[in-house]
């Protein structure tokens, strides 16, 4: 008897376990099948189909423009850009310019001082005098060896002084002019102590290494000025794209402050040499003189290369959603099915297609239409 109440029980748990487990199931089935693949279908009447505007073809090969996406920066052109140094060393006497400031050509950026400008002056004015009686001398000594009163040595040494005087008060003079001094409006009541370093270019002051009361020498460099006008494009292409390019094609390229702002510009030099990076540099000329554009910028550019033989879809077909493209493949009886594309390049209202698809009809217009009844579908 004790054996058969054993085996009795045992039956009853069993029995109360597949209660369990048959209660459980269908929840689980049913929860199942409600996430199987049913959101990326959608399903539309005729009616609907054309009150949507809706229109299915083909995927296409066209002849699209190909564009390489590369970055650069902006830059001055060599003759936009000075380091000021001074040719004959001095203490400055006094500089007012700070860093970022606007300067026209011809400006004073500093005043130095030193001996040694007034001594170079004093040569000069010295040798000046002693030129005008080293030509007398000579024109007298000319027409004494004429009428051989005089030697021909005294006549040669006498010409052989006044030539090199010249020579001498000629160098003395573009040393003057070196240090900002015209030599031919120097006279002893005019000789100073002091020299103006005046700017040679329209622009901006871009660095300053000077202050009152320093001494600098001939290899200082004093100040750096650019002049923003007619920057140019300079951008960094790998190696395996640089066969692609040529001079003349045509550049789209926007800042990251502002990349709604494009700009447009044409590659006029390729860099005929690779770098260790096995990178290589194009230089642009930019259309226009946007002064928004500044040496030093950093830019987001596409170059605009041959057009090549794609598969490709209309822009219309391509639905975008949470930073990723769709399109939306016909099933038959009015069934459609969103699938996850890559997509490349666009040019005149098509968009280059990378990924592969089944051979099958796609929505080649209002695409936007199952997406927004999917999202609604979604959110019921």
């Amino acid at each position: 008897m004790k054996i058969i109440k054993i085996v009795l029980i045992l039956v009853f748990v069993q029995a109360l376990s597949s209660c369990s487990n048959l209660g459980k199931d269908p929840v689980n089935n049913v929860n199942k099948k409600t996430t199987i693949n049913t959101t990326d279908i959608v399903e539309l009447t005729q009616e609907q189909i054309i009150n949507a505007g809706v229109i299915t073809g083909v995927i296409e090969k066209k002849m699209l423009k190909k564009m390489l996406k590369v970055s650069g920066m902006l830059e001055a052109p060599p003759q936009n850009m000075v380091s000021i140094c001074v040719t004959m060393g001095g203490y400055i006497k006094n500089s007012d310019v700070i860093q970022g400031a606007k300067i026209r050509k011809g400006q004073t950026l500093a005043i130095l001082e030193d001996q040694q400008y007034i001594q170079l002056q004093q040569e000069y004015l010295m040798s000046k005098n002693r030129l005008l009686f080293l030509e007398t001398d000579f024109v007298r000594q000319q027409k004494l060896n004429d009428t051989k009163t005089s030697s021909d040595k005294v006549f040669q040494q006498a010409k052989n002084d006044f030539y090199g005087q010249q020579i001498l008060l000629k160098s003395l003079g573009e040393k003057l002019q070196l240090i900002g001094i015209d030599p031919l409006n120097l006279n002893e009541n005019n000789v100073s102590r002091s020299i103006r370093i005046s700017s040679p270019i329209n622009g901006y002051v871009t660095k300053v290494n000077v202050n009152n009361g320093k001494y600098v020498t001939p290899t200082d460099v004093l100040f750096e000025c650019i002049n923003p006008e007619n920057v140019h494009l300079t951008l960094t292409v790998f190696e395996n794209d640089a066969a692609e390019l040529e001079v003349g094609q045509n550049v789209k390229f926007f800042t990251n402050k502002h990349p709604e702002n494009k700009f447009n510009a044409t590659i006029h030099l390729l860099n005929p040499s690779i770098n260790k990076d096995r990178t290589t540099e194009v230089h642009c000329d930019i259309a226009g003189n946007d002064k928004n554009l500044l040496p030093g910028m950093y830019v987001n550019a596409e170059i605009e290369l041959k057009k090549v033989e794609t598969t490709c879809v209309p822009e219309e077909a391509i639905a975008k959603w949470e930073n990723k493209s769709y399109v939306f493949l016909e099933m038959g009886n009015g069934k459609f099915k969103m699938e996850q594309v890559q997509t490349g390049n666009s040019d005149d209202g098509f968009i280059e297609l990378l990924s592969e698809l089944p051979n099958r009809k796609i929505i080649i217009k209002n695409a936007y239409t199952l997406l927004s009844k999917i999202k609604n579908k979604g959110e019921e």
